[in-house]
């Protein structure tokens, strides 16, 4: 009996390492077979090369600067390793020697650790000219990697800075949002370059090598070539955009110049800055002098600056207000002040414009004549309609974080503060102040409306590849409006034309225009003050915004000319002039016909 229980158990145990053998030999098999390729099969992404962006004649305004980066083994600085490690640091100072050592060596210990056999970056970016004369030195050099490394580089430097915008590296949420950022370090930050990021940055490629033991490459057995150089092509006429810029000398505000049809052939915002100081990294010192700028030259003013429109939305109420409640030929006696409650609502004229018609009203910017129109039309359908011609709400201009700005209304108050509306706040909408924020693109948008009866979609890209881009505007006017719309024009045509016209003596335009302008304040006028402090004799930051937005050729409308400056005082003489070399240009450049 014992016998043949002992004889069980020796077989039982033969039986278990056959299976076992059985299962490693054959059934695993797959599984170590797959472990070995892990093991001498090595899978590498392949970074694309960021698209350039071209303005409409083709030249560059954001383009890839060809250059190296310098890489170090890893390991280097195991206790074995520290003399090696030190020789080649030094061999690079002295070949390079405007080197930071001590950066060298902090890029190196960041990414440096037992874990990481990949060549460590040390150096991210050196160009072309100062690596060639030393490239044969310390390509030669085991322990040291020399590979192309392309950084973007903006030729116009701060010309058209803040609709162009920048790249710069990618921080951790960037990385953690596209993992593609990994591998290729830099992103769109600003503008256009972070609008169209995705499009640009293409994706990437991969290779698959074999490596042997020591991590040596010894075959590539495929190849993916990168999805990479994607071209962009803008509206943006660039060497159009530096005189623009050039007639903005030391002010600060915003100029958008149009088609009608919302192709932007140029856009700024001042103070510009220079685009290539924020691709490696700007200094504390530098970051400090423009962050504390009260003109405030990170903020791009076409989307993100928000300002009372004044009397430049006075075209757009006008036609609300003839097509609703009151009639074309209803006029006012405009004695220069009109008592509400326990405050007076002034005209700008202290003598007042007397008998005042929509047209008047317009053309010489009569305040009195829309305070008593609101009365009259309320809130609500001023509000209403003037969403609808795309105050209020995103242009959708393709710019990253476009701000919507505010159309006062009661439920907007209601919303925001939980207080109700009081009449006074109809009066001050009426002539663009109080709670009322545009920004500069919605205004330009509003007037192509104002000159054509469509709203357009505001746009930069012209082909995104070779995709032509091209939104369609929209119809947002009803019957009546298209009907008074021209009524509206006239007006704005003798504000440019007519002698007692608001812009008409600030004008040298060869092109026969129509337009509004526009004063917002930025502080209020006490009631007990008769006399109005002039403007120029304010001080700056005190002052008021002066808008000028017109449309061009009156007759046949090509192009919107916005110009806005900051502190400017009356729209007409802060911007009458850019606004007429403007158009002069633009007649010369042949873009009017």
């Amino acid at each position: 009996m014992k016998i043949k229980f002992i004889l069980a158990i020796f077989i039982s145990i033969w039986l278990a390492l056959i299976v076992r053998v059985f299962f490693l030999s054959v059934e695993s098999n797959t599984y170590y077979k797959r472990l070995s390729h892990l093991n001498t099969i090595k899978t590498e992404k392949i970074a694309p090369v960021r698209g350039e962006i071209v303005d409409r004649n083709n030249k560059p305004v954001a383009i890839n600067k060809l250059g190296f980066k310098v890489q170090l083994r890893p390991h280097l600085r195991l206790k074995k390793n520290i003399d090696a490690f030190n020789e080649e640091i030094d061999i690079i100072i002295n070949a390079l020697p405007n080197l930071d050592r001590n950066k060298l060596i902090r890029n190196y210990i960041k990414k440096d650790s037992y874990y990481n056999h990949n060549y460590i970056d040390i150096l991210p970016f050196i160009s072309y000219e100062e690596i060639m004369p030393v490239y044969s030195v310390l390509s030669l050099r085991e322990s040291i990697n020399i590979v192309p490394a392309p950084k973007r580089y903006y030729p116009y430097e701060e010309i058209g800075a803040h609709a162009i915008g920048y790249v710069s590296r990618a921080n951790k949420k960037d990385i953690k949002d596209d993992k593609l950022l990994e591998l290729i370090g830099y992103t769109g930050k600003t503008g256009i370059e972070k609008y169209y990021n995705d499009y640009l940055q293409g994706e990437a490629g991969e290779r698959e090598i074999k490596v042997n033991a020591n991590n040596q490459e010894i075959e590539e057995l495929s190849h993916i070539s990168a999805d990479e150089d994607r071209k962009l092509t803008l509206n943006i006429d660039i060497e159009f955009q530096k005189y623009v810029s050039s007639l903005f000398d030391k002010k600060a505000g915003a100029v958008i110049v149009m088609g009608v049809d919302g192709a932007i052939l140029s856009a700024s915002s001042f103070p510009e800055y220079s685009l290539n100081t924020f691709v490696s990294g700007i200094s504390y010192k530098m970051w400090n002098k423009l962050s504390k700028s009260l003109d405030k030259p990170f903020t791009n003013k076409l989307v993100n600056g928000l300002y009372p429109p004044g009397s430049t939305i006075k075209t757009g109420l006008g036609l609300i207000y003839i097509t609703t409640d009151i009639d074309s030929s209803w006029s006012v006696d405009c004695r220069s002040s009109l008592p509400l409650g326990k405050r007076i609502f002034r005209c700008w004229k202290k003598q007042g414009h007397r008998q005042t018609g929509i047209k008047k009203a317009i053309r010489e910017s009569c305040d009195d004549y829309f305070y008593k129109a609101s009365l009259q039309v309320g809130i609500k359908k001023m509000s209403e309609g003037l969403t609808r011609y795309g105050l209020g709400k995103k242009t959708g201009v393709d710019l990253p974080n476009e701000f919507i700005g505010v159309v006062p209304s009661r439920a907007w108050k209601r919303k925001k503060y939980n207080r109700p509306w009081y009449v006074g706040e109809t009066v001050n909408t009426s002539i663009g102040q109080g709670n009322f924020l545009v920004t500069p693109m919605q205004i330009a948008q509003f007037t192509a409306l104002m000159a054509t009866s469509k709203l357009p979609t505001p746009h930069f890209a012209k082909l995104i590849g070779n995709k032509p881009y091209n939104p369609l505007p929209r119809d947002v006017m009803n019957e009546d409006e298209l009907k008074k719309l021209p009524l509206i024009q006239q007006a704005m045509y003798e504000v440019c034309n007519y002698p007692k016209g608001t812009a008409t003596h600030y004008l040298s335009s060869k092109v026969k225009i129509a337009g509004k302008t526009g004063t917002a304040q930025v502080v209020g006028i006490l009631q007990d003050i008769k006399d109005r402090t002039l403007e120029h004799d304010m001080t700056y930051y005190s002052r008021s915004h002066a808008w000028f937005t017109s449309y061009g050729p009156y007759k046949n409308p090509q192009y919107v000319v916005l110009v806005m400056v900051e502190h400017g005082g009356h729209g007409g003489a802060a911007a009458g002039e850019i606004v007429s070399k403007i158009y002069n240009k633009l007649l010369e450049l042949k873009y009017i016909k």
